[in-house]
């Protein structure tokens, strides 16, 4: 039975939690489907910036990730502790950076100073950034959105809003972020961490090698 969201999610606290979420229907929707001989793994890409574009607005961290054809996973930490230390201003930006108001011919500053004006939204805004259900929506919205609309088609893309569990100590953690890490490899989709494509361990892979491996020179002509 799948408890309900509010009997795991801690709001306004630091907490970490794997997070999924599947394709309705279980359908390759971001990859390659044989029903319809489309191939969407484009589309894990969408994923992949996303998160990393979340990641800067939101006081959440962003501990490992994987896309697969069929569903996404990802360990989050909730920071309200960051957020508390921004100041009004910074809310209200980092708010317009995840809301531009493309129609409103205002400068920057006024729209700013229209959220800080009022304490009460800024404070309202600060708990948004921080809360994981926020978080969960604004990057299953958007990835609905532009696939409904390449697609020229209404309705689900995601089965659910997005299913999780709260992972209490140090160890649930680590064991969560191996499950996604490995994600691949156990489904037998991937031979090594380095193969398993849009994954966070990929990508701290590749940065270890960049900082740590001599870089090999192109040969003179």
């Amino acid at each position: 039975m799948t408890l309900p969201r509010s009997s795991y999610v801690r709001e306004g606290e630091i907490a970490v939690y794997h997070c999924f979420n599947r394709c309705v229907r279980r359908a390759r929707l971001c990859g390659f489907d044989p029903v319809t001989g489309r191939d969407f793994s484009h589309r894990k890409t969408w994923v992949v910036d996303r998160l990393r574009f979340l990641a800067s607005v939101f006081a959440i961290d962003v501990c490992s990730f994987a896309v697969l054809d069929t569903h996404i996973h990802e360990v989050l930490r909730t920071r309200p502790d960051i957020a508390a230390a921004w100041s009004d201003r910074e809310v209200a930006l980092r708010w317009l950076t995840l809301y531009p108001k493309k129609k409103n011919k205002l400068p920057l500053d006024r729209q700013i100073s229209a959220l800080t004006d009022s304490p009460d939204t800024i404070a309202e805004l600060r708990n948004r950034l921080s809360s994981l259900s926020w978080f969960e929506a604004r990057l299953h919205e958007h990835i609905a959105r532009l696939a409904n609309k390449e697609d020229n088609v209404k309705g689900k893309f995601w089965e659910s809003r997005f299913k999780g569990e709260i992972l209490l100590d140090d160890a649930s953690i680590v064991a969560g972020m191996v499950y996604v890490d490995l994600n691949l490899i156990r489904a037998g989709l991937a031979g090594t961490p380095e193969d398993s494509d849009f994954t966070s361990i990929q990508e701290r892979i590749v940065i270890w090698q960049k900082n740590h491996l001599p870089q090999t020179s192109a040969p003179p002509d």
